[in-house]
């Protein structure tokens, strides 16, 4: 039981690590390309933080159907956002451009989103129909490698908060963002 548990953990850890690999792929944007995200944009930053989140808490906390219900709630809040975005560009206004931002393999990166969003709820989903990782209700301690996706996640989150902040203010965030109100 102890080493289906470890197998799950790391998955669980796997998928958070994932996520927030992507969410490191829209730093890319944002500092290298200079490409400040919109309102949206951070929403679905938010859903991918949600739902690793949800895995890391299998990770840190046990294996809970409760965690994996957190990570398929944020993936389809995340999901909502993103054909939202999807929907406004599909048929853009004359004079307007065809997307927002840089296309990544032909795709925007919103589009992606989704992908990434369906699949994290496929996963999830899936993860959740072997009940055996349940029986065993222990918390066991965090490897090494747990312990680096844990803070990578929660340095994410507050690297998300800051630069929200930054470009925000405390006010709301401008539609199509062109530079930081706080410098």
């Amino acid at each position: 039981m102890r080493k289906t548990n470890g197998v799950m953990r790391d998955i669980n850890a796997t998928g958070a690590l994932g996520l927030g690999l992507v969410v490191t792929g829209a730093y890319i944007f944002q500092f290298v390309l200079h490409e400040l995200p919109c309102p949206l944009c951070m929403l679905q930053r938010l859903g991918m933080l949600g739902a690793a989140f949800g895995l890391l808490m299998n990770v840190r906390f046990g294996l809970r159907p409760s965690h994996y219900a957190m990570a398929i709630l944020s993936a389809l809040f995340g999901a909502a956002v993103s054909v939202r975005q999807i929907l406004l560009h599909i048929v853009p206004m004359a004079g307007q451009p065809t997307g927002y931002g840089t296309p990544l393999f032909g795709l925007h990166v919103y589009t992606w989103a989704f992908l990434i969003f369906i699949v994290t709820i496929i996963a999830a989903a899936v993860l959740l129909l072997y009940n055996r990782q349940f029986r065993d209700s222990r918390v066991l301690p965090l490897t090494r490698y747990h312990q680096f996706v844990y803070w990578f996640i929660i340095v994410l989150a507050a690297a998300n908060a800051l630069t929200t902040l930054l470009q925000c203010g405390v006010l709301p965030c401008p539609d199509n963002p062109t530079e930081y109100l706080i410098f």
